[in-house]
């Protein structure tokens, strides 16, 4: 019985990760920002060069993240859908890596995919995430990384809006969220 429950669990992640309903105004923008502010600390983009990777053993990992938070960027987990607090943001801002800061995409670029996870079709700079090929739970996707940390954000579809017409399906619990107000006040 448990593994029947599994598997249907699994197939709903599934169906709901892979439907969306394109409704976004088709807006691209870019941050102005030259840093990005998370509680006391800040980070600044990375330069017009390459992204200096941050490598930590998995033990320092779990001393600054929760448990969820390690499981899913450190361990390619994912959160469950609609318990994220990202899901449904409606407030223009940046989202960032939680594991390193990176900012990853704009608020202009998020969409309601209907899947509960945050849906956006591109992200901040290409160069800011990574991709490569997830063959779990029977199926090929194309997982999500941060460049910098290499943590797990999610996996990107082809059936999201256009100009792109992708879909970065996201977790709430990889990112964290600096509004537009907070990033006027960065700059100098």
């Amino acid at each position: 019985m448990k593994y029947w429950l599994s598997v249907c669990l699994c197939l709903f992640v599934f169906a709901a990760c892979n439907r969306a309903q394109n409704t976004t105004s088709g807006e691209e923008t870019t941050s102005s920002s030259s840093k990005i502010a998370m509680e006391d600390q800040q980070y600044a983009p990375p330069s017009e060069g390459d992204i200096e990777k941050i490598e930590k053993p998995a033990s320092e990992w779990q001393a600054e993240l929760s448990d969820l938070e390690f499981r899913v960027l450190r361990q390619a987990g994912t959160e469950r859908a609609f318990t994220g607090d990202l899901w449904d943001n409606k407030a223009d801002g940046i989202y960032t890596c939680r594991g390193c800061g990176l900012p990853l995409f704009d608020s202009a670029t998020k969409f309601k995919s209907g899947t509960g996870w945050p849906s956006f079709y591109q992200p901040l700079k290409a160069k800011y995430v990574t991709e490569k090929t997830d063959n779990s739970h029977g199926m090929s996707r194309t997982e999500v990384l941060c460049a910098r940390c290499d943590g797990h954000l999610g996996h990107v579809f082809n059936d999201g809006p256009q100009p792109t017409g992708l879909r970065y399906c996201m977790n709430s619990v990889s990112m964290d969220f600096v509004p537009k107000e907070k990033l006027a006040q960065q700059e100098p």
